[in-house]
């Protein structure tokens, strides 16, 4: 399977959870911090499917396509914890939302890096 369409399943997935998310925060008290998890999941789900568009479009570089997974298990990182403690009180793990947040930040910061390096353009054949 080709490395762009990896990532539209990841998007699909974070796009679900994100719907899941705000319909079921519209039911609990304390729904607050999902309602965040639920917007974090879906905009970025939004951005992961035009990512896959250009990591399609550039000839499946990987360097695009790993930065651009790293995004998504980024955005799933932080959605999974924000909403096990809303519904379950308890953490993935210590510091999963921070370190997905980060890993987002970090993605975010070396996709626009690839695209002034030109890794968002297709692959000359020479």
């Amino acid at each position: 399977m080709r490395p762009s369409s990896l990532l539209v399943v990841l998007a699909a997935l974070l796009g679900a959870f994100g719907v899941a998310d705000a319909a079921i925060a519209a039911h609990v008290t304390g729904g607050a911090a999902l309602e965040k998890a639920a917007e974090v999941l879906m905009v970025h789900a939004a951005a992961l499917t035009g990512l896959a568009a250009l990591v399609a479009r550039s000839g499946e570089r990987w360097t695009l396509a790993a930065a651009s997974a790293a995004l998504g298990l980024g955005a799933a990182l932080f959605g999974t914890d924000v909403t096990l403690l809303t519904l379950q009180g308890h953490r993935l793990f210590p510091y999963a939302a921070p370190t997905g947040g980060s890993t987002m930040i970090s993605a975010w910061l070396i996709i626009g890096l690839l695209a002034l390096a030109g890794h968002l353009e297709p692959r000359r054949r020479d």
